[in-house]
């Protein structure tokens, strides 16, 4: 029980010191387009140009990972033994 409480207590610190930390930080985060990318590309002669297929603000390019995912597993487990058939060849799930 001691254990618990001290446990839950830890973990109740840690929490609040990471959000008060996180929530001072003024920084913005690069990525790696942005840090690396753009960079080496700009430094060899060839700057950033528009994307050809722009989804444009917003978390449509999720949205269609998440449906070419879901799909995806749909198909998988449809044809799952063709996929990954039972050790033992044909017939030796009904022995």
């Amino acid at each position: 029980m001691k254990r618990a409480v001290l446990g839950g207590a830890l973990a109740l610190v840690l929490a609040v010191g990471l959000y008060a930390g996180l929530s001072r930080m003024h920084a913005t985060w690069q990525g790696v387009d942005e840090a690396v990318v753009e960079r080496y590309a700009a430094a060899a002669g060839r700057p950033a140009r528009p994307p050809l297929l722009d989804p444009g603000q917003g978390d449509l390019l999720l949205f269609l990972f998440l449906i070419a995912g879901t799909a995806g597993g749909f198909v998988a487990g449809y044809f799952f033994r063709a996929l990954f058939p039972p050790k033992g060849g044909p017939g030796a799930a009904s022995r």
